[in-house]
């Protein structure tokens, strides 16, 4: 269990879980590069990511309720609070004679870009658990 530090330790940490994903589904195409028909999948999170980004930097905007005036409306359905990390082929390589269309100069190229983002997240949470940490520190030598 972790404590909430600041309004976007959440966010950073959903982050952090989707770029994990992204990198295991990155890691299974390489291992399958020579697997007979595979195809290279990869996952989109950024649409969700925007929106719960949205979600918590917006706590104060209160959101609009729809009115349903008659019990035979058709309830609404909040499509955001379903939305998640969709997964996708990736296309436009060609695929060799066996059928596989993994290419590994392209994986690997997204992996190192996805390994830098990963770092980067890692650092943003330590650097913003440190400022509040020295805070922390400041005022108990403080008498």
């Amino acid at each position: 269990m972790s404590i909430e530090i600041s309004a976007t330790q959440a966010l950073a940490e959903k982050a952090l879980n989707y770029r994990a994903a992204r990198q295991d589904m990155i890691s299974s195409n390489i291992a399958n590069a020579d697997t007979p028909f595979y195809k290279p999948r990869d996952v989109r999170f950024e649409d969700a990511l925007a929106i719960e980004k949205a979600k918590v930097l917006n706590k104060n905007n209160p959101k609009l309720q729809m009115a349903q005036t008659n019990s035979a409306h058709i309830a609404f359905k909040d499509e955001q609070s379903s939305l998640k990390a969709k997964t996708f082929f990736r296309d436009g390589h060609m695929a060799r004679n066996d059928g596989n269309s993994v290419d590994i100069d392209v994986e690997t190229t997204e992996m190192s870009k996805n390994s830098i983002m990963f770092n980067a997240l890692v650092n943003a949470i330590k650097k913003d658990t440190g400022i509040y940490r020295s805070v922390i520190d400041a005022s108990s030598k403080v008498s």
